[in-house]
């Protein structure tokens, strides 16, 4: 019976484990490191315009995520981690990341996109390589 017991706790928790991972609705970002802001924009091929926060240059970025690619960085669409915990506790595989590109610039810059959920269901857009970001939601 001592041998079953830690047994049977293993079991229940590898059950607690599996389902927590299916947990896909996005907590509060209460506690966050950084706060984030949020803002609606219209998805790209609808009128409207972009939050005052995002530069001109993430319309494309939008519509290149909308339509599935093409990417001009291979990094593109890549898993982010959210090693430093900004964003929202999600399971591994949730964010994505793409660049934004910045004008002048003949490498990736700082400027990216984080996207939540697949299809994507929540945007985040950072400028300064992950230290801060900003919400803002894309009109269906």
């Amino acid at each position: 019976m001592r041998t079953l017991k830690p047994l049977l706790l293993l079991v229940v928790l590898a059950i607690a484990a599996l389902l927590w991972g299916r947990h896909t609705s996005e907590p509060t970002p209460s506690g966050a490191a950084v706060p984030v802001t949020s803002a609606a924009v219209t998805a790209p091929g609808h009128s409207g315009t972009l939050p005052s926060f995002l530069p001109p240059e993430a319309a494309d970025t939008l519509a290149r995520i909308a339509r599935g690619g093409p990417f001009d960085h291979r990094q593109d669409g890549v898993v982010f981690n959210n090693r430093e915990g900004h964003l929202p506790p999600m399971p591994e595989g949730y964010y994505h990341e793409y660049t934004v590109e910045t004008p002048n610039l003949d490498y990736r810059g700082a400027r990216r996109i984080i996207t939540g959920g697949t299809p994507p269901q929540v945007y985040y857009y950072t400028d300064d390589h992950y230290r801060s970001f900003r919400r803002f939601e894309v009109a269906r």
